[in-house]
């Protein structure tokens, strides 16, 4: 339904005297029983005190007025001579069934009048059960007490808890409300409600909806004088701060009493208004908001980000993030705006260049963006004042839940209903706008009430308003990282950057297969000797890698990646492998440690240095806390001088290693020295600094 434009209020409720209601007595409590009104009322002929201690009241009765016809005081009539006694009766609850009965009397009842009105003849809670059309086994609430009152109870629907009122010791104030527990086949011990509920003054009469809402009347909060009616949920184990009802509901004078159906559309309420209590049927006119929450907007724009651990030359690769829904981006840091809500396979890639071909897959995940649950304002956020804004809540997201209701609250003083509603504001400022829905549940068919509150900005002009949304979109361009939103939940497949922090080392994946190979295939003959191939298996994919090479850094597997490559190898590509055997780990460690640079390990005449043997020790220790450990000593060298001159020289120095540690107690059976000289380079030649670093050792565990 679509409503124009709102000029002025719209009132909250409307209110009317109920049509069985008199001016002569007092009428009270209602409660809905099969198609009429059960109620307190005063129309009897003998005097008595009534529940609040004042003179010259009449004693009161149970009656019941069917509201299906035409209604008016006479056609009213006692409910039960079975519930009446000759003192007060009411008010009164009924189970869902409607046979069972929990109503308020007074404790005594057969003896004279003058022991009656005595101050310990305190009211307290009985129950009844229909049988053949009579009230029968009438029976005492176990907490009843001639110390203190026991009264308006109010059953749950599902018959599992009984409410009530009461002014025993150990409350908050005067009376508070209490609850018990139905614990099988009895009523369990009364739990009072708490200080959120009760306060220092007398909260009463309870009234609880199909869904567990609360209504109760209250003279110890701020309202518009004597008893008021509020309301309150219970949310995560605890009941919410109690809100008033609007006027003309409450008023100045005693409201108590209410009544409502499932939706709130219409009920009824006591009020003392016109000298005498009298009970009003109301109507819903504009759903009154009771709780709001601040509206969470959903992220659809993210920022993705390589943190950089992992060092890349971006000179020889780029960056390729695919954002899975047929877009990408080659930039490291980089926000994406997905269209909506759904499942994205996100990919950080590693690509050469000169090649287009992948190297290295940084990230692989699942991002799965979903909608807040939660009911949704769609509008503007700016608008300059006069112009007409349109709302709706066509975007609240709430699955498994039908929304019956759409009330708005423009923050105001003004008022709409409907899915889609239109405002102008007249004033500049920042208005708390509204949305309340009546929602029900898909599965158990309960009724409850849910709203969200969204700020909206008025300003003067066109250019202010500019001015404004160009400073928010400068603010929601700064976005935090991706982990940080609500709205999206990330399922991780592969990250290269969160294990790099563990022992790692980078190897060349020359090809993967289901079916195992074996290293011997001629798939392998063009493979240069100088690299020794493993064979991996992958138990949880089920997958065989055949590999070459091992570093402890990516970039440092490029110059073989780009040979084995030339060579035909068109699908290998690095991958980075966490070591698991503590002696692989031990020894990673010590390399991180001391380095394995062969300028460190030799002078200039080519003698072992004090750096040497420190490693070397520390070796030798390894070698023998595992005793099966077999190792190979490899020397490299750079590509300065004659090829034979350098693998000359890597294979001396690969041997003084291996017979230092011999001489160490190291067994000859457990090494292997090996020099490949220039032929296995980590980094180009063309600069000292680089030569450097092919000028190194590799120590391997075979």
């Amino acid at each position: 339904m679509f409503h124009q434009l709102i000029i002025g209020q719209l009132e909250t409720y409307t209110v009317t005297l109920s049509p069985f209601s008199s001016k002569k007595y007092d009428e009270f409590s209602p409660v809905y029983y099969k198609k009429g009104i059960v109620y307190c009322t005063n129309r009897s002929s003998n005097l008595f005190l009534n529940y609040s201690g004042s003179q010259n009241k009449r004693q009161f009765k149970i009656y019941y007025v069917d509201t299906t016809g035409k209604v008016n005081p006479r056609t009213s009539r006692l409910f039960s001579k079975d519930l009446k006694t000759k003192f007060n009766d009411g008010p009164a609850t009924f189970n869902n069934s409607g046979d069972t009965i929990y109503y308020s009397r007074n404790l005594e009842f057969s003896h004279k009048m003058n022991d009656i009105s005595s101050p310990r003849n305190k009211l307290g809670i009985f129950s009844a059960v229909l049988v053949n059309g009579r009230w029968t086994k009438i029976r005492e609430f176990r907490f009843n007490d001639e110390m203190y009152n026991i009264t308006s109870p109010c059953l749950s629907r599902d018959g599992k808890r009984l409410f009530f009122a009461s002014d025993r010791p150990g409350g908050f104030g005067g009376s508070d409300l209490y609850y018990c527990q139905w614990q099988g086949d009895y009523w369990n011990e009364p739990v009072n409600l708490g200080p959120v509920i009760n306060t220092a003054g007398n909260e009463s009469y309870p009234f609880v909806t199909s869904s567990g809402d609360l209504f109760f009347s209250s003279d110890g909060r701020h309202g518009f004088g004597g008893k008021d009616i509020f309301f309150s949920h219970f949310s995560d184990s605890t009941w919410l701060t109690p809100v008033l009802l609007d006027p003309p509901i409450n008023s100045k004078y005693d409201d108590f009493g209410i009544i409502t159906d499932t939706l709130m559309n219409e009920g009824y309420f006591s009020t003392n208004r016109n000298k005498t209590i009298e009970i009003y049927h109301f109507k819903t006119i504009s759903p009154q908001i009771f709780y709001s929450s601040i509206q969470k907007e959903n992220q659809y724009c993210f920022k993705f980000n390589d943190n950089g651990s992992i060092v890349i030359d971006t000179a020889k690769f780029l960056y390729k993030w695919t954002f899975g829904d047929g877009t990408s981006s080659d930039k490291a840091v980089v926000s994406h705006r997905y269209k909506g809500p759904g499942n994205y396979d996100v990919k950080l890639d590693i690509i050469e260049r000169c090649t287009g071909r992948l190297f290295f897959s940084k990230l692989s995940y699942n991002l799965e963006i979903r909608d807040i649950i939660q009911p949704y304002i769609n509008s503007s956020d700016v608008a300059v004042k006069g112009d007409i804004i349109e709302f709706d809540g066509l975007k609240s997201y709430l699955p498994g839940i039908k929304i019956l209701t759409y009330s708005w609250d423009f923050g105001d003083g003004n008022r709409s209903t409907g899915k889609i509603a239109r405002h102008s504001y007249q004033k500049e400022g920042e208005y708390n706008v509204n949305l309340g829905l009546t929602l029900k549940s898909g599965s158990t068919g309960s009724i409850n009430k849910s709203g969200i509150s969204k700020k909206i900005v008025v300003v003067n002009d066109l250019a202010e308003k500019v001015s404004v949304l160009d400073k928010k979109a400068y603010e929601k361009d700064s976005l935090p990282d991706i982990k940080n939103f609500e709205n999206l939940k990330i399922g991780f497949h592969y990250s290269a950057e969160a294990d790099f922090h563990k022992d790692v080392v980078f190897s060349i994946e020359i090809m993967s297969s289901k079916n195992k190979i074996g290293l011997k295939s001629s798939i392998f003959r063009s493979v240069p000797g100088k690299y020794k191939i493993r064979e991996k298996h992958d138990q949880d994919s089920d997958i065989y890698s055949y590999v070459i090479d091992q570093q402890m850094s990516l970039m440092a597997t490029y110059p073989a990646y780009r040979e084995i490559s030339a060579l035909g190898f068109k699908d290998a590509r690095i991958k980075m492998y966490v070591l698991k055997e503590p002696a692989e780990k031990e020894l990673h460690n010590l390399i991180k440690i001391n380095g394995a640079f062969a300028d460190a390990y030799f002078d200039a005449s080519g003698k072992l240095t004090s750096n040497a043997y420190i490693m070397l020790d520390q070796i030798v220790n390894l070698m023998k806390k595992y005793a099966s450990m077999k190792l190979e000593v490899v020397v490299h060298g750079d590509t300065a001088g004659s090829a034979d001159s350098n693998l000359l020289l890597s294979e001396k120095h690969s041997h003084d290693l291996v017979k230092f540690l011999i001489m160490r107690g190291i067994s000859m059976n457990r090494l292997v020295a090996t020099g490949f000289g220039g032929s296995k380079p980590v980094a180009p030649n063309f600069l000292e600094k680089d030569r450097k670093l092919n000028r190194r050792i590799d120590f391997i565990i075979l």
